[in-house]
């Protein structure tokens, strides 16, 4: 098996020393306010920035103060020390090969691919293990600015044909296309309006099966509530009008619906959840069937249901029905009141995942928020681990019943994705992609550290940093704390560019999150979100209590509900931290439900029209929060104009509220990207700009001196 070569020594040292404050007169861009007052319950709330809500790409005036606030962002980014020095530290770390986990399929092997700096990776393919490989699709030429990305792609079991979906300046719309693996042609067949879609082929490869939403109506496309989603069969060579319906619920608009197809072409299932919690119906089709009329085996939205493989008509489900921490069960789905049999039993780990690859189970647990991968029998019984490089994530071992092999990945903080072929036969371990980096992992440490939060709950927390880095240190500070999504360890080329520079990354497993199973999760969301704010800032404190960072010295970082967190703890705490980079946040939480997929997240957040929830929401709302007179970190919010995830007014209002306030002398700014949406599909250089500008900004009111250091050996 080829490995990827090592790459040549980096650049040279090139310090640059913290210099004053930039000599720049922060002038913010003016933002008109409306007189927006709504009472709920018997609570006036204004809303003066109403207006910025309305979509950027059509309205005119939301797109001059979206011209005005980047000039300004700019112009002050520019005077930062810094810059060139990260952008040109981070170019050098993305520089390696990178290798998805293969999919084999009808004895061919799929994976994606990128030399280093493309902007999209590019989809191969291999016609036995150890052949070369040829490019299959190479999105990099599909649009000038690399915002044109392949997202979702899964071949056909004969692996003849490959389904592929587009997506287009990082919005969450899909165009569905179909590739004939041989020839490289595309087929004339076009599906759209697919968002948040399963993807099933038939066995015979003759179609698929799909999720999809009616078209919305002109100029909502990006805003507009997603509901009514409905699972739809296509057969290769028709138009998609023609396309039958397969399930749909009308009755229920707000019910999603993923379809998937067993591995022996047999049944479809089709998995309904209503919000972002793990809480399914299960319906199944017996496809060999003819006329069969779709059944619901598990009813009620009330616990997780994920499929880790069948044999015939047993399916056996990784599930938290009596287990917070999760099992796996099986079921006989051809009878009529399915009962699960309990095959493998609760574990003090919590299990994160499972697939049965060739007569064996691949469990994979998280004990400390760290990967460990225990394979059983059909039976449940333990027959050993997957070895594993260290501490660290693993995923992957995709395959089926009958395959003989199997493919993992694993990644940590220090070490980038690397993919692994396990023969399921011999139990054999062989490496198939480890990437050649410039930079020396053994130069970094990475430990583990528990702190207690306000109610003295026990948190854990990942540092890290260059062995050399002694004392207080700029520290970053990322969380996330939500809808029961874990923060593993992972390389990331942007953060070890922070790290390399003499930064400490901190990442802290606050409640919200999935690291502990559905009490963790429950532990922090609805009235107990404040929770995830007292873990984020018990973090902070800790950091500079035991001398990790010092006065001055802290910034904090999140995304997305991550975003409302960085957002929440500036309001509650500004005087723990120097400098804020809140991302594509959740920043009104008493409309966030009234746009696209936010209508989902009330099984975190609550919904606005009922009062209790409301004013749990009103009470830590970033937007609705802002104290005046009181001295802010310097702040640098950032979203894109097509993320339809979370629309940017969230962010756009929360500017005008902190530019308006006095909050002291720092800056608060804004960095609005064009054709980048929540963050998947963005391309490699505006990965890099934008981080390069984000951690100038940090480094600058945290004091790190920026360079970009010598490779290691």
């Amino acid at each position: 098996m080829r490995l990827i070569p090592p790459l040549v020594a980096a650049l040279p040292l090139l310090a640059i020393a913290a210099a004053p404050a930039p000599e720049i007169s922060l002038k913010y861009p003016e933002t008109p306010r409306v007189d927006v007052v709504e009472e709920q319950f018997g609570v006036k709330v204004a809303d003066p920035y109403r207006w910025l809500e309305s979509d950027v790409r059509t309205e005119p005036k939301v797109r001059a103060w979206v011209d005005a606030q980047n000039a300004v962002t700019s112009a002050y980014l520019a005077t930062l020390p810094g810059r060139d020095a990260f952008k040109a530290r981070m170019k050098q770390l993305y520089s390696y090969e990178r290798f998805g986990t293969p999919v084999q399929q009808g004895g061919r092997y799929f994976y994606t691919h990128n030399s280093g700096l493309q902007n999209q990776s590019a989809l191969y393919v291999r016609d036995s293990l150890n052949g070369p490989g040829r490019v299959l699709i190479d999105p990099n030429g599909w649009a000038k600015d690399g915002a044109t990305a392949l997202a979702e792609w899964c071949p056909s079991p004969d692996g003849k044909k490959l389904l592929y979906t587009i997506q287009d300046g990082g919005s969450d719309w899909r165009t569905m296309k179909v590739l004939d693996v041989a020839t490289g042609q595309t087929f004339p067949d076009t599906i759209e309006w697919v968002k948040f879609t399963g993807i099933g082929w038939a066995k015979d490869a003759s179609g698929f099966y799909y999720s999809a939403f009616d078209p919305p109506v002109e100029g909502a496309k990006f805003q507009a509530l997603n509901e009514n989603q409905k699972v739809y069969f296509h057969r290769l060579g028709t138009p998609q009008s023609a396309d039958q319906l397969v399930y749909a619920t009308p009755d229920h608009p707000r019910y999603g619906h993923a379809a998937s197809v067993t591995d022996d072409g047999r049944w479809l299932m089709i998995t309904t959840t209503q919000g972002t919690d793990r809480r399914y119906e299960i319906t199944v089709i017996d496809l060999k069937a003819p006329g069969a009329k779709p059944r619901t085996v598990i009813k009620g939205l009330n616990y997780e249901w994920a499929l880790a493989g069948n044999v015939g008509s047993k399916f056996y489900f990784k599930t938290n029905k009596g287990a917070p921490r999760l099992r796996l069960v099986a079921m006989d789905v051809a009878t009529d009141n399915p009962v699960p049999q309990q095959v493998i039993a609760e574990d003090k780990a919590k299990l994160e995942s499972v697939n049965i690859v060739g007569n064996q189970i691949f469990a994979e647990y998280l004990t400390d928020v760290k990967s460990e991968v225990r394979r059983y029998s059909l039976k449940g019984r333990r027959l050993g681990m997957v070895p594993l490089p260290g501490i660290g994530s693993a995923g992957g071992f995709g395959g089926e019943i009958g395959d003989s092999e199997t493919f993992y990945n694993f990644t940590s903080f220090a070490m980038p994705t690397s993919v692994f072929h396990y023969d399921l036969k011999t139990g054999c371990v062989t490496p198939w992609a480890i990437p050649k980096v410039y930079f020396n992992p053994t130069d970094f440490k990475v430990e583990q550290v528990f702190y207690p939060s306000k109610d003295g709950t026990r948190i854990p927390m990942f540092l890290v940093r260059k062995k050399t880095t002694t004392g207080p240190a700029p520290t970053l500070l990322y969380a996330y704390g939500g809808f029961n999504i874990s923060s593993l360890p992972g390389f990331s080329p942007t953060r070890l560019a922070w790290i390399d520079a003499g930064g400490v990354l901190a990442v802290a497993n606050i409640r919200g999150g999935g690291e502990y199973g559905s009490a963790w999760h429950d532990g922090g969301r609805l009235q107990n979100k404040q929770n995830v704010f007292d873990d984020f800032i018990a973090a902070g404190e800790w950091l500079k209590a035991n001398k990790i960072t010092g006065r001055d010295q802290l910034a904090i970082q999140g995304g997305s509900n991550g975003g409302l967190l960085v957002g929440a703890v500036v309001n509650q705490r500004p005087d723990l931290f120097a400098a804020a980079l809140p991302a594509v946040g959740v920043m009104d939480m008493l409309r966030f439900d009234r746009f696209t997929a936010g209508r989902y997240w009330v099984d975190d957040y609550g919904y606005p029209s009922k009062e209790a929830d409301f004013k749990t929401l009103l009470a830590y709302s970033p937007y609705h929060n802002v104290k005046p007179g009181v001295a802010y970190p310097a702040i640098l919010a950032t979203t894109a104009d097509t993320d339809d995830r979370v629309v940017p007014g969230h962010t756009f209002k929360y500017t005008a509220a902190i530019q308006a306030a006095d909050l002291g002398t720092r800056p608060r700014l804004v960095r609005i990207e064009t054709r980048a949406g929540h963050g998947s599909g963005k391309p490699t250089d505006k990965v890099i700009e934008e981080a390069a500008d984000l951690w100038a900004f940090a480094a600058y009111w945290t004091g790190l001196k920026v360079g970009t250091p010598a490779a290691g050996k």
